[in-house]
């Protein structure tokens, strides 16, 4: 299983956009990055600065998500609408994208994403799946 460590990827976020806004070629789950990335300028001089980016550390009490979570979430989402794994998120993407726009579309996905990856995290168990497909069907429906 493919686990990066918080640097690495810090690291890709911040090479992701210094490539960028270099205009040097992108590849591979570059291009995916970048497009997630342009749409979230508010993080722009974070990524600019790797040297801040790669100590700083963002808690709850903050009250903001720490934006490399956040970036990193974007990517899964847009790698399991690519695969449609778990199967039938596509259709339940489908579905919110009757309502509102693409970007707010993904953050109904990845919030539950991230509440799915922290329940599985705090009962040291594997991600449910099933639950995880259940609960964003609930989030289309609203």
């Amino acid at each position: 299983m493919f686990a990066p460590s918080r640097d690495a990827v810090r690291r890709f976020f911040c090479e992701v956009w210094r490539k960028r806004a270099g205009g040097l070629p992108l590849a591979g789950a570059e291009l995916a990055a970048a497009d997630i990335v342009l749409r979230h300028p508010e993080h722009h001089a974070l990524l600019a600065d790797p040297e801040t980016s790669l100590g700083r550390d963002w808690t709850p009490e903050e009250g903001v998500m720490n934006p490399f979570l956040h970036l990193s979430l974007h990517l899964a989402i847009a790698e399991q609408l690519a695969i449609d794994h778990p199967p039938g998120i596509r259709a339940v993407f489908t579905r919110l994208l009757r309502r509102m726009d693409a970007h707010a579309a993904e953050h109904r996905l990845l919030e539950t994403l991230a509440e799915t990856l922290w329940t599985a995290q705090r009962q040291g168990q594997m991600p449910d799946t099933g639950e995880y497909l259940e609960n964003i069907r609930r989030q289309a429906a609203k």
